[in-house]
């Protein structure tokens, strides 16, 4: 049986589909809505994975969904979901903030998990440490009732070019 690919490389491995995804940047920067880049990325709308922007600043959150929890016992977040969840988000705010038409590639990723991510909407918000010509360097914080309070860090780099 073939499954879809829900990765985020999927949507763009074709020219249709990097001509598709540029139009969905341009429009999302034009429209200030964020979330037109999430909604066109499988794996976004698979965790049901949400943004808005907020105080100037693209906020990112997941309400709680059935699928998205690893512990039935707690009940909390998968961690697979929080860190996917987080590389998204990072994805999303170069492609949003910083004009860019392609995906980035993941170099490295890291990631801490400081507390359980329960039953509740996860929230997250990136910050851009350093962008070069080619790579960039993002932090990326995901909490639930108290930004103070992380649930998960992680750091990325990308490639850009």
């Amino acid at each position: 049986m073939n499954l879809p690919d829900t990765s985020l490389g999927a949507v763009a491995t074709d020219t249709a589909g990097h001509t598709e995804l540029q139009a969905c940047a341009i429009a999302a920067r034009q429209q200030c809505r964020p979330q037109l880049l999430l909604d066109f990325i499988p794996y976004s709308s698979f965790i049901g994975a949400q943004a808005k922007i907020s105080d100037g600043i693209v906020l990112y959150w997941l309400e709680p969904r059935r699928s998205n929890i690893g512990n039935p016992t707690l009940p909390a977040i998968h961690g697979g979901v929080i860190g996917g969840f987080l590389e998204l988000s990072a994805s999303i705010e170069l492609l949003y903030n910083f004009g860019l038409n392609t995906l980035p590639k993941t170099i490295d990723f890291s990631l801490d998990y400081l507390r359980p991510g329960h039953y509740q909407t996860l929230y997250a918000s990136c910050r851009i440490l350093r962008k070069g010509n080619q790579l960039v360097n993002a932090s990326i914080t995901a909490w639930q009732i108290d930004v103070d309070l992380p649930v998960a860090t992680a750091r990325c780099h990308f490639l850009i070019n």
